[in-house]
């Protein structure tokens, strides 16, 4: 009964991918704060701002793709 409730079972690679996706969520939080934050110090500069919220965004999901796809590719 012991060696039951400390076995693992099903895919290794969701639990995988839900630790790599830790990190991007991190880092869309922090792009659209810092975002925010500059729009309310300069509003006169949104366009540019939002042009560089918009790209952080991009790459921070790139890695949260990029992990998605990572299990499945070196799965069994």
């Amino acid at each position: 009964m012991m060696n039951l409730a400390a076995e693992v079972t099903g895919s290794l690679g969701s639990i995988g991918y839900g630790l790599a996706a830790i990190g991007p969520g991190i880092g869309v939080g922090i792009v659209f704060g810092n975002g925010t934050q500059a729009l309310a110090r300069q509003p006169e500069a949104a366009g540019l701002i939002r042009q560089n919220q918009i790209l952080g965004f991009a790459f921070c999901e790139a890695l949260a793709l990029i992990g998605l796809v990572m299990p499945f590719v070196y799965g069994k």
